[in-house]
């Protein structure tokens, strides 16, 4: 275990430095900042000057070691539009993304593995190619079409879900802002967190199914059943979790998928999270603030790839960590 964490912190101090590159990088591409910080009014000498002060006239490795040495202290940079560090900017809007995440994934464990399970136990059933049918479907319809489409119906039509905002929170711990203690907060994050979640369920039940009609045909589930234990024992316990392991690692893989949704989501549904920030932070080329994201994402990437790591020893000991994850 101790070989595992030290391999995966070497691996993930190379991962972020990688990052923090691209992130520098990235400020120089995406327009002048002084241009967006101050009004057509400012003259040329007045520009020079600010770009003096914010170091835009250094070299090219001058910046980048600047810029790193402010990270490794948290020092991410001051958002230009907001006037305030960028890291406290993106913390502030963290809840809001990671409700919205987590009752994705809620919904797509709730959903994906009973309908994955079903449609594996009667594969040539009518319920399993229905499901089959619209997990096909689903893979095919980007999610702005799926977001589309449930405000049409949820909040058009039925009324009976908003179909934009986080509605009303409330601050617990002193410093978490959540929706989760309300109705109104419910009620708001049920289609975001929907759409989110079918944009990634179809993947998983087709995963599921497919291992789990594997797992189902070894040996040990044969003399599971001529052992004559139930059938819900059978495939919800023995075979069921033999078939995580290969959804653990796509569920891993799948966690820059589920960003990269977040930002379309949050947009669409005005949700204000990190990812509706840093659409915004785009249009207003606040480069800070788009470096600061990049870094805390990748960061995020890091602590996930690492727990993936972690919970396959969970659920199967027979995999060594040591081993694992090169």
């Amino acid at each position: 275990m101790f070989r595992f964490l030290i391999r995966r912190f070497i691996q993930a101090l190379i991962v972020m430095i990688v990052i923090s590159i691209i992130s520098f990088l990235v400020q120089g591409r995406l327009g002048d900042p002084v241009h967006q910080m101050v009004g057509q009014s400012v003259t040329l000498e007045e520009r020079k000057q600010i770009r003096d002060e914010l170091g835009l006239n250094d070299s090219l490795f001058d910046q980048y070691i600047r810029f790193a040495k402010k990270a490794v202290r948290g020092d991410l940079g001051v958002s230009y539009y907001y006037k305030e560090p960028a890291l406290d900017v993106i913390l502030r809007k963290l809840p809001a993304t990671l409700e919205l995440s987590f009752s994705a994934i809620v919904l797509i464990i709730i959903i994906a593995i009973p309908c994955g399970v079903i449609a594996a136990i009667k594969p040539k059933s009518i319920l399993a190619r229905t499901l089959m049918f619209f997990s096909t479907i689903g893979l095919s319809v980007p999610i702005f079409i799926i977001a589309i489409f449930l405000v049409y119906f949820f909040s058009v039509e039925w009324q009976i879900a908003p179909s934009f905002g986080r509605g009303e929170t409330e601050v617990i711990f002193s410093f978490w802002e959540t929706g989760f203690t309300t109705w109104d907060g419910i009620k708001h994050l049920f289609l975001p967190s929907l759409s989110l979640a079918l944009a990634l369920m179809p993947l998983f039940v087709r995963l599921i199914r497919s291992e789990m009609m594997e797992v189902l045909q070894s040996e040990y589930i044969k003399f599971a059943w001529a052992k004559g234990l139930s059938p819900m024992r059978i495939y919800f316990i023995h075979a069921l979790k033999n078939t995580l392991l290969p959804i653990i690692t796509v569920a891993g893989i799948q966690t820059g998928t589920l960003v990269a949704y977040t930002i379309l989501t949050e947009t669409i549904f005005q949700w204000p999270g990190m990812g509706f920030l840093f659409w915004d932070a785009i249009s207003r080329v606040d480069t800070p603030l788009i470096s600061a994201y990049l870094m805390v994402v990748g960061a995020m990437f890091v602590i996930t790839n690492t727990l993936v790591d972690l919970i396959y020893g969970l659920v199967n000991p027979t995999v060594r960590l040591s081993s694992h994850g090169l």
